[in-house]
């Protein structure tokens, strides 16, 4: 008995520790800046013109009720605010946003609900085009192919973070592409006591990392 209460806490010390350590900046920031290593912001004049401009979903959170539902923006936003500077700068004559949407959800789909900004920022409906209801990065991809001309290239727009992924993805699926990363969320500010205190947003990234490296290791082993 004695031996199970200290194996028990043992475990709880263990699980406190890694709870702390995922909570301190200075360790969450690494995690983040790993994820986006491999890419640097792009100067929209170094972009050639193309085919279609693709932004991907995950920017959009629904609140509320089903009698009473608004749509709010996530730190994601830039995705959609990148894919409209690269319309207004002419790199391509058609907007594509994909229908991302989760069996759970309620509400429109989420491109559907960027297609009505678009719109009222200036896009005229002729120039967008949604795909089918997608739920993640590889449903997007292939939805996004059906669209497109065999020879057909586009700039894909998302998170530095989720880029990589997102790549590897489109690639697979025979895209011809120009990735063009936003939303960078890497802290290069210098290091100070603050981080090493620990905070939820902190703890948010570490677990953003986990389920980030989760989905890389799932699209490495499939594609």
């Amino acid at each position: 008995m004695l031996g199970i209460i200290f194996n028990l806490r043992k475990f709880s010390l263990i699980g406190v520790i890694v709870l702390i350590l995922s909570s301190l900046p200075i360790i969450s920031n690494k995690f983040i800046a790993y994820l986006e290593k491999d890419y640097q912001p792009i100067e929209i004049a170094e972009i050639e013109n193309v085919d279609a401009i693709v932004v991907l979903s995950g920017m959009i959170r629904v609140i509320g009720d089903e009698e009473n539902l608004k749509y709010e923006f996530t730190d994601s936003v830039d995705r959609f605010f990148a894919g409209l500077d690269l319309f207004n700068n002419n790199k391509s004559p058609i907007l594509i946003l994909t229908r991302g949407k989760m069996p759970w959800s309620i509400g429109i789909a989420e491109g559907e609900y960027l297609k009505e900004l678009a719109i009222k920022y200036g896009v005229s409906e002729e120039n967008i085009i949604l795909t089918d209801e997608v739920q993640n990065t590889d449903q997007e991809a292939k939805a996004i192919k059906e669209i497109l001309t065999e020879d057909a290239k586009i700039i894909l727009v998302t998170s530095a973070f989720h880029m990589p992924r997102a790549e590897k993805v489109f690639k697979a699926a025979n895209i011809n592409l120009i990735p063009y990363p936003v939303d960078f969320q890497n802290s290069k500010s210098k290091t100070t006591m603050m981080d090493f205190i620990p905070s939820a947003g902190s703890l948010f990234d570490t677990s953003h990392f986990v389920r980030e490296m989760i989905g890389r290791l799932y699209y490495n082993l499939k594609y």
